[in-house]
């Protein structure tokens, strides 16, 4: 799966000289925790996050009135507040890199980019979604998970016994295992039985770490 196909398109942007009164609004109507800014020709030249608006906002303690903190903030903008180094990626890379770059730099976002234009953002709540459909966590079934050999064709032949059985497999997951020479794999069937499934799970030489109906 590419970046195009989880982004959310056509995001939401501000330009440096929106005042940060503006951009904390637009965050609070669509409830975003972060916004692309743009210059002048609408180039991407950093991000702003309710963190940067929070420190640039006076401090509780302030001795200010609401009317002098009101035009100090007015005066702050999104160019002066923002982050400037933002991480991109292109549109038709690989999910994993976008996900790679937020776990490893501690972002929870990464503008999408294509000719100096941004064309869409990812977020968490975009890899969270892609994440439930990945698993099939809106279908019931049966769910196994378990530690399998980690060869050609182990995976196949189990899911082949799966369709002999009439059940119908709609998500598998596999993942690197703290057991040497296997893969740990989490299988979602629907029309099976659990007890079904567990024997299939046995007759493929597989160990069963945990299996519900879900």
């Amino acid at each position: 799966m590419i970046i195009k196909d989880v982004m959310t398109k056509n995001p939401v942007c501000v330009e440096e000289s929106t005042p940060i009164t503006e951009a904390k609004q637009l965050m609070v109507k669509h409830n975003f925790g972060k916004l692309p800014v743009l210059d002048s020709a609408k180039r991407l030249v950093g991000i702003i996050t309710k963190n940067d608006i929070a420190k640039a906002s006076p401090s509780e303690a302030t001795t200010l009135d609401m009317y002098e903190i009101s035009y100090l903030l007015s005066k702050l903008t999104c160019g002066k507040c923002m982050t400037k180094k933002v991480l991109t990626v292109s549109e038709n890379e690989v999910v994993e890199e976008a996900a790679k770059l937020m776990i490893d730099n501690e972002i929870g976002c990464v503008p999408v980019v294509e000719n100096d234009v941004v064309v869409g953002i990812v977020t968490e709540s975009d890899l969270f979604q892609l994440f439930t459909n990945m698993f099939g966590a809106r279908y019931n079934g049966v769910r196994a998970n378990f530690y399998m050999k980690d060869k050609p064709g182990e995976l196949a032949c189990l899911a082949a016994k799966v369709a002999e059985a009439k059940g119908n497999v709609i998500a598998i997951v596999t993942r690197e295992s703290e057991k040497a020479g296997t893969r740990r794999v989490t299988l979602k069937a629907t029309d099976i039985t659990l007890d079904t499934m567990k024997s299939i799970i046995s007759e493929s030489n597989a160990e069963l770490i945990d299996i519900r109906m879900i």
